[in-house]
């Protein structure tokens, strides 16, 4: 095949199948190595000036017939590796080995070049990597945007986004971005939760969030930066609301803390004991109606009884359905304080806000027999008892008379039912004790003591 045809062929595989020859002072690619000084793009500058660091290598002339070496023919194959093996039969037909150990490094990088040189610039690829709001443009062999973050060391968390995704592949000009998420402990309108955002400022985070900012207070600025530690963030948006006060209707906007602070912008004074129908120091809601109550109040002292008690206890020496009063009971006293209050007009119900004893009430004390009534008093059994207790008090063992002396069934005055062993009145004892104690009555003074019903006895 002739030169032409060998030349042809290397071109086609894509790179010169000649050889340099040794530079003076140190091998066939000087001092600093193959591929010459290597700037901050690296591998891709030193390809780009590959073919003009290489130069053609020089072909040796034919040998007379008489020679007894072999004259070199030409490789079919084609540049690259082939252009290497010619390099070696060459260097053999020369018949030096000084020869030979010049061009077989040169041999081999031209078939290092010719077959990896293509994929080598094919797999390498300009992109653009934002990260954070920070551009810059470099050269990559990644084929996806995960080894990509990987290569540049740039950690991606669950509140970051990565854009285009991480399973996404590269090509050449493709722009990654990455925005970190900040977290930011957001009050908003008095309930506080923790939120993230990749906004980098107050005002993105706010239009990020959705949250409405006209007119609202925030403890920062809009154009406060935030930062990777993120910031806590107050905001009270504006509201509406109603206050009726003094017969009429006040309504205002407002982003005001408390119902206070909304109070004195809608220029409404409170006085002495005024309040609102909501606490002053609550937070006010959007469409909310407060009452303003305009109260006052005086105090009045009153003196009130205290209920005494009533101990009750038995007592053998009474007769059965007897009852004493040991000890009459006395009520104690107590003075109590209220508050009286008229609210916007109306007087409300009194308030007791204070109360003290004066007097402790004393107990009752009251005994209750249980001796066993006698059967009989001689000479007064056979009597017509019931007639004489209908006459005197018509039969009712509890009567007494107007004037509050006599009492019982048969008109007992205190002192006369005291001698006959009674105790306390005649018309608290039962009926059965009643007529024993007026038998014994008659036993002693016969029906004197019924001067006008005492003939009914005898009936």
């Amino acid at each position: 095949m002739s030169n032409s045809q060998g030349s042809h062929r290397a071109a086609r595989g894509g790179h010169r199948t000649e050889t340099a020859p040794p530079a003076p002072g140190g091998g066939p690619f000087g001092p600093v190595g193959p591929f010459g000084p290597v700037g901050d793009d690296g591998y891709a500058r030193a390809y780009a000036d590959l073919d003009t660091r290489i130069a053609p290598l020089p072909v040796p002339e034919p040998r007379s017939p008489d020679s007894t070496a072999e004259v070199p023919r030409e490789d079919t194959d084609g540049g690259g590796r082939a252009g290497a093996r010619r390099a070696a039969r060459r260097r053999r037909s020369s018949g030096g080995p000084d020869r030979l150990r010049r061009l077989i490094p040169q041999a081999l990088v031209v078939a290092f070049l010719a077959g990896g040189t293509s994929a080598f610039l094919v797999s390498d690829k300009a992109v653009k990597l934002t990260v954070d709001g920070v551009p810059r443009t470099m050269h990559t062999f990644a084929d996806s945007v995960e080894e990509l973050l990987a290569d540049e060391h740039v950690p991606v968390g669950a509140h970051d986004i990565v854009a285009p995704g991480p399973d996404a592949e590269l090509a050449g000009g493709d722009e990654v971005v990455v925005r970190y998420g900040r977290p930011v402990q957001l009050t908003l309108d008095g309930q506080r939760r923790q939120v993230w955002t990749t906004a980098r400022t107050v005002e993105g985070a706010l239009r990020q969030l959705g949250v409405r900012a006209e007119g609202a207070y925030l403890s920062a600025s809009r154009s406060s930066e935030i930062g990777r530690a993120g910031l806590a963030l107050d905001v009270r948006t504006e509201r509406s609301m109603t206050f009726l006060a003094d017969g009429r209707a006040h309504t205002l906007r407002t982003n005001a803390a408390t119902v206070a602070e909304a109070l004195d912008e809608a220029g409404i004074a409170l006085q002495g004991q005024d309040t609102t129908s909501v606490a002053p120091s609550s937070f006010p809601r959007d469409g909310q109606t407060v009452t303003v109550m305009r109260i006052s109040g005086t105090k009045e002292v009153r003196e009130e009884p205290i209920p005494y008690k009533v101990e009750r206890t038995k007592d053998a020496t009474l007769f059965a359905g007897t009852q004493v009063v040991a000890r009459q009971g006395q009520p104690g006293v107590r003075r109590v304080t209220y508050a009286l209050r008229t609210v916007n007009g109306v007087r409300q119900r009194p308030r007791k806000i204070a109360e003290e004893i004066v007097r402790r009430p004393v107990t009752q004390q009251i005994k209750i027999g249980t001796k066993a009534l006698p059967s009989s008093v001689g000479g007064a059994d056979h009597l017509n008892w019931s007639g004489l207790a209908h006459c005197e008090s018509g039969g009712r063992p509890s009567a007494l008379d107007p004037s509050g002396t006599y009492g019982g069934l048969y008109q007992f005055d205190p002192g006369t039912w005291h001698a006959l062993g009674g105790s306390g009145r005649a018309e608290q004892a039962p009926a059965g004790e009643q007529t024993y104690r007026a038998k014994r009555l008659f036993v002693k003074r016969g029906a004197s003591p019924w001067p006008h019903c005492g003939r009914r006895l005898y009936r």
